[in-house]
C-alpha cells in the first residue's frame, strides 16, 4: 500500500483533527512522519495511506447530527425566552397604564374629594411623572 507524504495542515484536514493533534500523534509514533530541513527551517511531513487514515464518514455524520440537534435546542430556548420577555413587557405595560395609576394617593387613602389647588402651585409641589426605564429603552 502506497503512502502519501503531506504537510501537517493537510493531514489535519484529512483526519479531521487539529494540527496540534497531528504533531502529538507523530511525536508518539502513532503517525509515520519525517522531518525535513528546507533552507534554515525544519518541516514536518506526515505519511498517510491513500485509503486509510481519513476522517470516518459515519463519525462525521453523527457529529454533524449532534451539532444540528444542539442548534435546534438552543433555538427553541431562545424562542421560549423571547416569549417570556414579551409576556413580562406586556404585563408591565398593563400595570403602568391601568386605572389605579391615574388615581392620586390622596384620593384613594383619604376617601374625600381632592382639594382644588391653583395650577401653578400644583406644578411646583408635584414632580413630573417619570417614564419607566423599559419604556425609554423600548421607545414606547
Amino acid at each position: 500500500m502506497e503512502r502519501e507524504r503531506v504537510t501537517v495542515q493537510e493531514a489535519a484536514r484529512r483526519l479531521g483533527i487539529t494540527e496540534s493533534a497531528v504533531r502529538k500523534r507523530a511525536g508518539h509514533g502513532q503517525l509515520r512522519s519525517e522531518k525535513v530541513m528546507e533552507g534554515k527551517k525544519e518541516r514536518l511531513y506526515i505519511f498517510l495511506d491513500s485509503d486509510e487514515d481519513k476522517f470516518p464518514e459515519p463519525f462525521r455524520e453523527r457529529y454533524i447530527r449532534s451539532l444540528e440537534e444542539r442548534v435546534n435546542t438552543l433555538e427553541d430556548e431562545v424562542y421560549r425566552q423571547q416569549a417570556i420577555i414579551l409576556s413580562m413587557s406586556e404585563t408591565m405595560q398593563a400595570l403602568t397604564t391601568g386605572s389605579g395609576a391615574s388615581e392620586r394617593p390622596s384620593e384613594v387613602a383619604g376617601g374625600s374629594e381632592p382639594k382644588e389647588e391653583p395650577e401653578a402651585s400644583q406644578e411646583a409641589t408635584q414632580p413630573r411623572p417619570r417614564t419607566p426605564w423599559w419604556r425609554r429603552v423600548l421607545g414606547r
